[in-house]
């Protein structure tokens, strides 16, 4: 379920790819409530200027607590969670928890914020998908549906599909390639067209190491490393320190 002022919005997107065939599966059915149709005033009013002064607007929490109502009446065993910037950060330990949910309400907040009254009393936690600022949380929302669904039963033609992507192991993923095997004088790594799925394994962990600690070093610092796995980063840090005879960055040309 998804409180938003835009449920257009939301309904939309869900239609397509791998979430769309998930809802036409059955897989996980998603329902939207608006906080606008709970508005007592003829102009439909959920919003107001802040007390203390400062630019921008602020979600009433009037009509946030009647939409909230509504959706618990729908999910009453759900999970509140409001998408704000000053959330908790989205991980995927957090996205499999809820994965194991049976219901899950998503508060996406609009304008400047939300009345910290309403978040105070029917919120379970505050969640963030970035640091940075969204204008509004309708984005964050579906992000975290369509994380969730992935780890679902029945959503991915391959259920091993989720299990190695990216965050799955606490690593980011390693690179990926697929035909024909040059491309603009760049080649496919040779260990992964050798066959030898032992050295196919060795060189995606490495890569993997070698990713999260160049690109995700804070990953790293959370995780005891095994001595294979500082044996294998090592590794691949001195081959990038290793100079490089391939192709640098090509330039774009029209076609």
């Amino acid at each position: 379920m998804v409180v938003t002022l835009f449920p257009e919005f939301v309904e939309h997107a869900l239609g397509f790819g791998v979430l769309g065939r998930a809802i036409e599966r059955g897989v996980l059915e998603i329902r939207t409530v608006n906080p606008r149709q709970f508005a007592t005033d003829v102009h439909k009013t959920v919003d107001d200027r802040p007390y203390g002064g400062g630019p921008g607007m602020v979600l009433k929490a009037e009509p946030l607590r009647l939409a909230m109502v509504e959706a618990v009446a729908i999910v009453p065993t759900a999970r509140r969670v409001y998408l704000a910037a000053d959330g908790a950060p989205v991980t995927q330990p957090k996205v499999a928890e809820f994965a194991a949910l049976a219901e899950l309400v998503l508060v996406a907040g609009r304008y400047e914020g939300v009345d910290e009254r309403f978040v105070e009393a029917y919120v379970d936690e505050s969640l963030s998908v970035g640091d940075i600022v969204l204008s509004g949380g309708e984005l964050p929302a579906l992000m975290v549906i369509d994380a969730v669904s992935r780890l679902l039963p029945g959503t991915l033609g391959c259920a091993e599909s989720a299990e190695q992507e990216s965050f799955a192991t606490g690593l980011l993923d390693w690179p990926h390639y697929t035909r024909p095997e040059t491309w603009q004088g760049r080649e496919v790594p040779a260990v992964l067209k050798g066959g030898n799925h032992a050295a196919i394994e060795r060189w995606r962990r490495k890569q993997s190491l070698g990713r999260t600690w160049a690109r995700r070093p804070d990953l790293l610092r959370q995780r005891e490393l095994s001595d294979e796995e500082r044996r294998l980063l090592d590794e691949y840090r001195a081959e990038q320190d290793a100079p490089r005879n391939g192709p640098g960055m090509q330039p774009l040309r029209e076609r």
